[in-house]
Formats: structure tokens, sequence, C-alpha cells
């Protein structure tokens, strides 16, 4: 989620294809859905702080991992933006910790790197595979500092049994998602559930619709902004708010999105009281967890353009892992890392969170909901997740406020944009 992200971006997709202050954090994570774990071995105990979404391939590997024995945290992605951060400044990091890839957020691997708070990965084999196309999300400097099992794609995971019942089918074009938007309000359902509360759900709709109202039209933006030569306010950001505001003037989502969260957003489509939600692909088994029958869900890419030739999907390398600098265990955390590098371990975790692996190969198993975006991905419209090519980390929750404050009818698309490109263009 690097001009920092220059490389030719379809040159990144084709080889993809082959988005928050304690001392006290470890207590405040476990508190947040953490757990504990220990591997089949000996060895030192390595204290490890991740996201909800990576639980899942966590708790499996380092079960199979036989080298150390693990104290393992889980947080929500915003408390982990905050309260990480402030540990890792303050030099009581856990050994293994989150990390988001390119630049975009406080928890970015260029922002914890540039600060001297990352350990460099560099000499450890598995780096070898990553796809020159993808280097940025993962290098500073022509330095490892993040591990990473693949990317995910952003798309609407929908509930099967709801289409059936309105009668509609996952459209492809934004005229037919309105269509079937209607079909479905008409059928006495939520057509699209947003969570708005939850921070980092406010970009996601906005990241769907980018790729074709911006990046499908003028490959080079990310160049451009760089540059100074092109803004959000002048570009087909100016479309994609708008669209996202139609949706909500149209009643298509729930009431109150910035009272909504996550969980409820999830709870919703699971159970059929939604049709869809738009959300990254790492949380679906989150979505299959809290539903009745894990296959009555899809995915399918949210469609931006008003023909299919038009429409581009946004795909990026899935939040992943560092070691910190500061740590005691840092050659044991590094020795984990090198594990999970592991080609079959890289399959585990891409499975674990149904994203495509780092690097494919014959025992790759890619999870059927996302067939609707491969072709995308193998046709070159897919791009990497907007925040991951940003300067700053405060882009990113300009935007999530923004987006917000639109909900609410606080602010215009104007003078949001404006916004965040003032803060883009912020000098640090």
């Amino acid at each position: 989620m690097t001009s920092r992200f220059e490389p030719n971006r379809r040159q990144f997709l084709r080889a993809a294809g082959g988005f928050a202050a304690v001392a006290a954090m470890p207590a405040a994570l476990t508190a947040c859905g953490g757990s504990s774990s220990s591997g089949g071995g000996g060895g030192k105990t390595l204290r490890l702080v991740g996201v909800a979404d990576q639980q899942k391939a966590l708790d499996e590997l380092t079960k199979l991992y036989t080298q150390a024995k693990f104290a393992t945290s889980y947080a929500p992605t915003d408390q982990v933006q905050t309260s990480l951060r402030t540990q890792l400044g303050a030099g009581n990091a856990p050994d293994v910790h989150v990390v988001y890839p390119g630049s975009g957020s406080a928890m970015s691997m260029v922002e914890i790197a540039q600060a001297g708070l990352l350990a460099d990965l560099s000499k450890q084999q598995w780096t070898q595979v990553i796809p020159a196309g993808l280097k940025p999300a993962f290098q500073l400097e022509g330095k490892t500092f993040m591990y990473s099992a693949g990317s995910s794609v952003i798309g609407a995971i929908y509930n099967k049994k709801v289409f059936e019942q309105a009668k509609v089918e996952p459209p492809k074009t934004w005229t037919e998602l309105l269509d079937v938007c209607d079909k479905l309000k008409k059928a006495g359902k939520i057509p699209i559930a947003l969570g708005a509360q939850t921070a980092w759900v406010t970009q996601l709709i906005t990241y769907a619709l980018v790729p074709s109202t911006v990046y499908a039209k003028n490959p080079q933006f990310d160049a451009q902004m760089k540059a100074g030569s092109a803004s959000f306010a002048q570009s087909g950001w100016r479309d994609a708010m708008n669209m996202y505001l139609e949706l909500q003037k149209r009643g298509f989502f729930n009431p109150d999105p910035n009272g909504t969260t996550y969980e409820q957003q999830t709870s919703m489509v699971a159970t059929g009281k939604a049709a869809m939600a738009v959300q990254v692909s790492a949380v679906l088994p989150d979505f299959r967890k809290a539903a009745t029958n894990a296959d009555d869900l899809g995915m399918f890419p949210f469609p931006g353009a008003d023909t299919e030739a038009g429409v581009w999907i946004p795909a990026g390398v899935v939040v992943g892992l560092g070691v910190s600098a500061r740590s005691r265990n840092a050659d044991a955390a590094k020795a984990f890392i090198e594990f999970l590098g592991k080609p079959e371990n890289m399959n585990r975790w891409a499975q674990a969170v149904a994203c495509i692996p780092l690097k494919r190969d014959a025992n790759s198993k890619i999870d059927p909901v996302l067939e609707p975006f491969l072709p995308f991905i193998e046709g070159n419209k897919a791009v990497p997740f907007m925040d991951q090519a940003w300067p700053n980390a405060e882009v990113q929750p300009t935007h999530f406020a923004v987006v917000q404050d639109l909900l609410a009818g606080k602010t215009t698309v104007d003078k949001g944009l404006a916004k965040m490109d003032e803060i883009y263009r912020k000098k640090s």
C-alpha cells in the first residue's frame, strides 16, 4: 500500500500475478484479540505483534516453527498505526512486528526504515525472488526491510444467496452496478455495507474506483504527482469521490456508515442483511468465519467505468512483517523471517489470507474467489494500492477524514481533495 513506486505498474502486477502510545503495548494488544502460541521446539521466546488479518497465517506458521517460542498479540489496524509506532520510537518494540509496504502510513516500510528502526533482511534467500516491479514495496535504497507473502486485491465481497434472491449477477460496469444496487434495494436488502467508523475502511471504495477513473486513463499519474504536474483535485480522483457520494445519495449504503464498524459491516454481508461490501481480499477469512456457509460468499471486481474495457482494479503487496533493529533477539527473529520465506510457507500464508503468492509455483493454490481478478492482473489492468506511492504518512489519514466528512456532509469533494493535495505537498 512507493515513485518510490516508479517502476512500471504493469511490470508490478505482471510480477505479482506470474491497505495503527504506550509502553504497555503487549497487554493492550492482547486485550484486542491477541493470543499466545509457541513453536514446536525450544530456543528463545520471540515477541510478535501483528494485525488481526495476519492472525490465521501466523498462528499456523508459528506452530510449525521449531526453533523458537512465541508470545503473539494482534490488534486492529488503527491501533497498530499509533501504539506500535510509538513503541518503536521508545525502543521497546517487539522482536517481530507488522510492517506495511511502501511509504503511505506511519507503520510503512519506508517511514520506519528511514528512522533506523528496521533490521536489514537483504541477505535472506527469499529476497532474491522479489519481482523487480515489487521491490519498492519491500526495499529502501536497495536494502530489503520487510517480508510479505504476496499480493491482495480490492473488490466487492458479496453474498451469493442475496444476489440470487434478487435475481442479479455481479456487475461488470458502473452503470450495471447502479442497476444491481437499485434492484437489491427494492428487494429489501442493503446493497453495500459500509463500516466507515473503522477509519481504514473509508478508503476502499475510493481505491476500487480510482484505477478506472485515474490510472486507466493516465498510467503516469503517480510520477506526475511526484513531479508536481498533477493533483488529486484536477484528476479522476474527483470522479471517484463523486461516484462514492452518488452511492450514498441513492441510498445504497446502510444507515449511518460513520457509525458502523468493520465488524458490523462484515456481519451484515455474512448474514445476508447486506448484499456486498467493498473490501480487500485479505479479510475474506473474517467474512467466511461470520457466515453460516463460507461458500455463500464470492468476490468480484468493483467496476469504476461505463465500459468493461475501461475497468481496472487495485492490487497491492499484502501487509507484512519486519524485525526490530533494536531487538535483543534479532538473529532469532531473522531466522523466523527466513523460515517464512520458504516457498511452501509463502504458499501457506497466501492461502490463509486469500492472496496471490509472491512467487507462484506448481504448489501454489489461488483461492477460487480471486479468479475473476486474474484476467485484470494478467492483462496489465491493475495498479498498486494508492497509498503505497504517497510521499508521507499523513496523506492516508487525511483521506480517511475527508471521506468521513463527505459522508457526514461536512465538506465537499473539491475541498476534500484540496486538503489531500496540501498534505501530499507538505515538507517534512
